[in-house]
């Protein structure tokens, strides 16, 4: 099966706390989906100034350039996953922690175009790896944070964490 023959994941096929994510994704085909989104995602995060680049809208919070670093680590780790899992990798996957990620990134000392430009190659590679895989590959399932997923919905998930993101960056930071 390829993936616009897949409908949306069912409940049983990720762990409810990314039930926000994969309903914030339009129905269609993911790759597309997520291609689109990409191109979304991207034009929005170059418009930032890079005098924003530093903004908090709350003590606490992320600046936009640790939002866009954590943009960055979540991409690559739900590919990973869907590399793993894609190739019937059974092996149980660790989670990671997006604050300690954040702490580590740097991205603070990082320009908003660099890291735009990352996330854009980044963005390209998950589309690249997702239009290649076997569409029996799809309905692969493994373990990631001790829950079972399947490729399918980590599909979901990646385009469904950016948009969320976008929408806080749009909402909280005035992006």
């Amino acid at each position: 099966m390829s993936p616009e023959q897949y409908p949306r994941p069912d409940d049983a096929e990720y762990a409810p706390y990314y039930a926000g994510y994969v309903a914030k994704v339009p129905e269609g085909n993911i790759v597309e989906v997520v291609r689109a989104g990409g191109d979304e995602l991207c034009r929005a995060l170059a418009a930032i100034p890079e005098e924003k680049g530093g903004y908090r809208y709350a003590d606490g919070k992320w600046s936009v350039r640790e939002v866009l670093g954590h943009l960055i680590d979540a991409e690559r780790i739900f590919s990973y996953r869907v590399l793993r899992m894609a190739r019937g990798d059974q092996t149980p996957l660790a989670s990671f922690d997006e604050n300690e990620y954040a702490r580590a990134a740097g991205s603070e000392a990082r320009t908003v175009a660099g890291l735009v430009e990352e996330m854009t190659v980044v963005r390209h590679s998950t589309v690249l790896m997702l239009a290649s895989l076997p569409g029996e590959s799809w309905s692969n399932r493994g373990t990631a944070s001790g829950k079972s997923v399947s490729v399918r919905a980590l599909a979901y998930i990646t385009a469904g964490h950016a948009q969320h993101h976008l929408t806080v960056l749009r909402e909280r930071y005035g992006i």
